[in-house]
């Protein structure tokens, strides 16, 4: 079976993603520097701590491995950071990510899967998004990811280097067994926050905006449940194997909710009233966020398990009911 490695694997979409390579028989490599990902999250594999940026240590693992493909997560990912402070996004997640392309390029490694997302395409103007759309960022956090998108481009044009970019929407949910789930700190993501509200670990909900261009006036979102992203992972993997081509795929569910939809949903789920705040909008949000995913659908064959929201959410409120306080205290580097 190939060998992975797994970069930036101890965090949350990445821990789901090591699961089922493991589940799989996969042979598996984490690098991470925990600083945003969970040691506790790793259910096995080769667990190295260190940095993506870190040339000379990524050399070291590619000259004495054999690593068939590089899953790379290892991304800052809060909108709101970046705007706040660009030049931390830029560092990791372009100039760092860049880093770890010359080590693979370097040592002969030539298959990438890339964590990329739906915020390279902007304000919409078409909704459900195709791949083909323009791409047009309206934070840091988008414009890194879209930096490294068009690296990689030229990437396989001069190396030879064949990638497949992964342009997530939303992610949500935990695993089905609940072993491992979403614990970021500070926590961003709505819905893990909702239910923190639902174990009366914050007071209320905030609503960023009730005055957007929307049905309901609050933002919407195109959910995907965290494990069907991961299984999307070994399905592009697999592609690459077989010698394919580089590509571009989204994830979503081509399906949005808005705000109001997902509290209204985690009311039912929980039992809890979810008291909510209104309170201004955040700088570069969009205000719908749909994903087409039609592509991978018919090229990869690609069939989400958990398209139902409610479903989503159980899943979710089970992983924080069985464990309040996350992973507990985050390990230090």
């Amino acid at each position: 079976m190939a060998t992975f490695l797994v970069v930036g694997g101890a965090g949350y979409i990445g821990s789901h993603v090591v699961k089922i390579l493991l589940e799989e028989g996969y042979e598996v490599v984490v690098l991470d520097n925990l600083s945003r990902g969970n040691r506790a999250a790793l259910l096995g594999g080769e667990f190295i701590q260190g940095d993506l940026g870190d040339y000379a240590l990524l050399c070291q693992i590619f000259s004495s491995r054999k690593i068939d493909c590089v899953m790379h997560f290892a991304a800052f990912c809060l909108v709101g950071e970046s705007v706040q402070h660009p030049l931390i996004y830029y560092n990791n997640n372009t100039a760092k990510t860049n880093k770890l392309l010359m080590a693979m390029k370097d040592n002969g490694v030539n298959r990438f899967i890339f964590s990329s997302t739906a915020a390279i395409y902007g304000e919409p103007k078409n909704v459900p998004i195709l791949e083909t759309d323009p791409m047009r960022p309206i934070n840091p956090y988008g414009r890194s990811k879209l930096f490294i998108e068009k690296i990689l481009e030229d990437c396989d044009t001069t190396y030879k280097l064949k990638y497949i970019s992964l342009r997530y929407f939303n992610a949500a949910g935990a695993d089905e067994e609940a072993k491992i789930g979403e614990d970021h700190s500070p926590e961003t993501h709505l819905i893990p926050l909702v239910l923190q509200v639902a174990l009366e670990q914050r007071d209320c909900i905030e609503i960023y905006g009730t005055d957007w261009d929307t049905p309901d006036g609050t933002c919407i979102r195109d959910y995907i449940h965290v494990s069907d992203l991961a299984k999307a992972h070994i399905l592009a993997a697999q592609r690459q194997m077989d010698g394919k081509g580089s590509e571009v795929y989204n994830l979503g569910s081509q399906t949005g909710y808005s705000v109001w939809e997902i509290i209204s949903i985690a009311r039912k789920v929980t039992g809890h009233p979810i008291p909510t705040k209104e309170v201004g909008r955040r700088p570069g949000d969009p205000a719908r966020l749909v994903a087409s995913s039609a592509k991978i659908r018919a090229e990869l064959g690609w069939a989400p398990r958990f398209e139902d929201p409610e479903k989503i959410i159980a899943t979710a409120w089970n992983w924080h009911k069985n464990h309040p306080n996350g992973y507990g205290r985050r390990e230090q580097k």
